[in-house]
């Protein structure tokens, strides 16, 4: 059973809950809402083809055992810079403040690659200790970037060294993110 819990405009408005909450997160238009519903099966998380529609922290509650966590994109919105400076600080509060979090997935665009604004994310979770996982979207779309920066593990202390390759829209990849989060 999937239930959506809500949407939060602040890390102190979250439910405190016990269950382990699995996060998405990365750059805005990466395909974020996309993948989660792929990887649950149902069209809880809102989708748009308008970059930073996802303002707030959506969590979803997985079977009373998991919670999925829709957090807003960074990088690229059409926002005001006070708004988007305010999500970073959002994010940081958010990755700092959660013990239930189990793990950030961070999503890159297959097609673009890794942006400064990923890197930047990345050095913050290994400077604090916050294990996070590489997921690439949209690896069935066409490379648009030739010249992409690959992404070590040895470089990046709380990274896990599995770097996943998905496709919300041809299904790839979804069976691993479904049992990393526990997802039957």
């Amino acid at each position: 059973m999937i239930k959506f819990v809500g949407s939060y405009s602040t890390v102190e408005s979250l439910p405190n809950t016990a269950f382990p909450e699995y996060a998405f997160v990365g750059r805005s238009n990466v395909g974020k809402s996309s993948l989660i519903n792929a990887v649950v099966g149902a069209p809880i998380a809102r989708t748009s083809n308008t970059p930073g529609r996802t303002q707030e922290l959506n969590l979803f509650n997985i079977d009373d055992k998991i919670m999925l966590v829709d957090l807003p994109g960074y990088g690229y919105a059409r926002v005001s810079r006070e708004t988007a400076m305010g999500w970073v600080v959002r994010l940081e509060k958010y990755l700092l403040g959660r013990a239930q979090l189990k793990r950030l997935f961070i999503l890159i665009d297959s097609r673009v690659g890794v942006k400064d604004s990923d890197l930047e994310l990345m050095d913050f979770c290994d400077k604090n200790g916050i294990l996070y996982q590489i997921v690439y979207t949209k690896k069935d779309k066409k490379i648009r970037e030739k010249h992409q920066m690959e992404i070590s593990p040895n470089n990046h202390g709380a990274m896990v060294d599995d770097v996943l390759i998905t496709s919300a829209e041809k299904k790839i990849g979804l069976e691993i993110l479904r049992k990393i989060i526990g997802i039957k």
